[in-house]
This record gives C-alpha cells, sequence and structure tokens, in this order.
C-alpha cells in the first residue's frame, strides 16, 4: 500500500536522492533479523514470531507521519524491516509442518497468493487513498490493516511439537544459525532472481510516469496480478514436475521480461513486461521456497527457510540500491539497470541447466529425496 508513495514521500523530506534506500535499508534489516527469526521459529514457536513480524509493521506504519528528516526516514525504514524478516519466515515454517511434501508446492503458492491479493490491491488503492485524503490518511490505513493481522493471529494454534519458554540467550545467534548449507543451491538461484525484485519497486514508479501513468501503483497492481494469477498453478506444476525444471522455465521468463522492460518506450511496452516478469516472479518465488522446505532437516526447518530469505533479501536490497546508482534519476539509464536485471537471471538459468546434484532435483514426492533427513 505504502510503496508506490514512499519516493515522493521521501523527496518531501529532501531525500530524493536516497530513493534507493526506501528498499534496500527495509531489506538489510529483513536480511539481518532472519537468522533470529529461524532460530526462534524453531525454539519457541511458528506464531509467536509471525505475531512479531505483524506487530512491528502496525507500529511503523503509525510513525510515518510524525517524521520530518530523511534521517529519521532511513531509521524507519531499517526498523520497519523487521516486519519481513520475521512474519514469512514463521509463515512458510507453519506450513512445512501441517502440508505433505508432495504438496509443498502448492501450498507455498496459496501463502504467495494471499499475499499477492494485497500486494495487487494494495499499491493502486495506497495511491488513491493518498490521492484523496493525504499520505498520512494511506498510513494510517496501513497500519490498521497490520493491527487486523495481529487479531487473527491471536487464534491460530502452534504447530511446533517441542517448544521452548523464550529467554534471551536464544537471541545469541551463532554462525551455524545464519546459513543452512543444505540450500545452497536454491539461496543462490533466489539471490540471482531477486535483483529483478529490488530494482522493479525502485525504479518502476519513475519509469512508469516518465511512459506516462499517472497512478504510481497501477504497474504494481499489473506485476501482482500476474504473480496472483500464476502463483498456485506453479506450484502445483512444481509438485508434478519437479523443482529445477520449473525454476528454469521462470528464470527465462525473467529474463525475457527485463529485455521488454529495459526497451519499453510506451505505456503499453512497459506494462507487457512487468505483466511478464509478475508471471515468472510469481513462479519462482514459491518453488524455490517449497526446494527450500524440501532440503532442510526436519528439526532447522525454520532455519533453512531463513537462509532461503537472507539471499533473498540481499538480492532485493542490492537490487534496489544498485538500480538506483545506475539510474541516477535519468531516464536514459532504465536500459542500463534492467538490463543487469536481464543479465543476472540468465545466470540464475544457466546455473540450473548445468547444476547437477540428483536428490535436489528429483520430483518431491520421491523417496530418494528425503533418504538423508
Amino acid at each position: 500500500m505504502i510503496i508506490p508513495k514512499l519516493p515522493s514521500f521521501l523527496a518531501s523530506l529532501g531525500g530524493e536522492e536516497y530513493k534507493g534506500l526506501i528498499i534496500s535499508m527495509f531489506t538489510l534489516t529483513a536480511m539481518i533479523s532472519r537468522p533470529f527469526s529461524g532460530k526462534l521459529a524453531d525454539s519457541i514457536g511458528r506464531v509467536p514470531v509471525i505475531i512479531v513480524g505483524s506487530g512491528v509493521c502496525f507500529l511503523c506504519s503509525l510513525m510515518y507521519p510524525l517524521l520530518t528528516g530523511v534521517s529519521g526516514f532511513i531509521w524507519l525504514r531499517f526498523i520497519h524491516g523487521f516486519s519481513t524478516g520475521f512474519t514469512p519466515t514463521g509463515q512458510t515454517a507453519f506450513l512445512s509442518d501441517i502440508i505433505p511434501a508432495n504438496r509443498r508446492g502448492e501450498a507455498i503458492g496459496l501463502l504467495g497468493t494471499a499475499g499477492s491479493i494485497g500486494m495487487a490491491g494494495g499499491p493502486a488503492l495506497g495511491g488513491h487513498i493518498a490521492n484523496l485524503f493525504g499520505i498520512n490518511f494511506m498510513f494510517y490505513c496501513s497500519s490498521f490493516l497490520g493491527l487486523l493481522s495481529l487479531v487473527i493471529l491471536f487464534n491460530m494454534k502452534e504447530t511446533l511439537k517441542q517448544k521452548q519458554k523464550f529467554h534471551w540467550t536464544l537471541l545469541k545467534v551463532q554462525r551455524k544459525d545464519w546459513f543452512e548449507k543444505r540450500v545452497l543451491a536454491p539461496c543462490i538461484v533466489m539471490v540471482l532472481c531477486a535483483f529483478a525484485y529490488g530494482a522493479s519497486f525502485t525504479l518502476l514508479a519513475d519509469f512508469g510516469y516518465h511512459v506516462g501513468i499517472k497512478n504510481e501503483g497501477v504497474l504494481f497492481t499489473y506485476l501482482t496480478l500476474a504473480s496472483l494469477i500464476v502463483r498456485l498453478l506453479g506450484g502445483k506444476a512444481s509438485d508434478r514436475w519437479g523443482r529445477k525444471p520449473v525454476l528454469q522455465v521462470s528464470s527465462f521468463l525473467i529474463v525475457v521480461a527485463m529485455i521488454i522492460v529495459a526497451i519499453a518506450d510506451r505505456q503499453l511496452t512497459l506494462i507487457l513486461g512487468v505483466t511478464l516478469y509478475g508471471l515468472a516472479q510469481g513462479t519462482t518465488s514459491p518453488t524455490l521456497l517449497a526446494w527450500a522446505t524440501d532440503l532442510s532437516d526436519e528439526h532447522h526447518k525454520g532455519r533453512g527457510v531463513a537462509s532461503v530469505y537472507i539471499f533473498m533479501e540481499l538480492g532485493i536490497g542490492l537490487g534496489a540500491f544498485i538500480s538506483a546508482l545506475i539510474y541516477r534519476n535519468d531516464a536514459a539509464y532504465f536500459l542500463h539497470a534492467f538490463g543487469v536485471c536481464s543479465a543476472l537471471a540468465a545466470v540464475a538459468f544457466l546455473f540450473l541447466t548445468f547444476y547437477q546434484r540428483g536428490k535436489e532435483t528429483l520430483r518431491p514426492d520421491s523417496h530418494e529425496e528425503f533418504s538423508d533427513m
């Protein structure tokens, strides 16, 4: 809801040159918090971790209207990142507890579909609310939705069987808590493909305005609607045909989509590229998460999921920051910024094509894939 208006909000505070930090600071915190959320999800439970994320979202949205300077904005974006650092980790681990392995892709795709419904309507709705009632009212609406999510969470039943009581020592993160080595392959693909996501959410509002799209949220709506349409189908496809073949197709589509966006010089072309990217991204994300949960140790699913999310945030943060540096508020450089996105997705496609490790490329209902768990 708030992302499309954040560039203009930051500019009103005098920080137009810091647009690249809107996404990158948010994702930096999310990335840093993943080892903590993964460890806590495996110790005190999935639901408390999700509650922390929703609570941060609720409080931070209330605080945006109080900002008067660029430094406060950057710090608030940094803190706001805890919402993404905690909620998805707990959600994915929660699902892995209650869904059989041969339907894991479908379940994570359904979770992504639910998120995409909000992501599809949020940007356009947020822009409309801000235009009618002011940007502060938009922030309050966002906070109210965070509050509603908390109400739902307090009625959810915990799925972790052996829970611990919270103690401050649980926040002591060791080196092993930062990364689950079993999920290295999904992590590599994630960071390469997520770069395009960070670049898109940083530059699309300006790109849309450049080609004559006045409502900054419209392009994000096209992107998320396309992602919404395909998420459930993509998850089912990976359950049936395997994670790797589906990822090969989706990463190749990212390559093509980013090329179309890079060369767009009119509204229709840009919308076409963004929509194609939404289809590709909506397939890639749930398939990678399903692959990661396939490979994770049974007792450390939170850590495995958190590892993939760390690489997702790394890719998004780098995409946001580097694309903003390339762009430099000059429309002539859109081609270069999105060209880099296409090249990195091509590397992911080649990695998947030549990567060989038997147990990680079998269908998820294969017995051999789980033989070492």
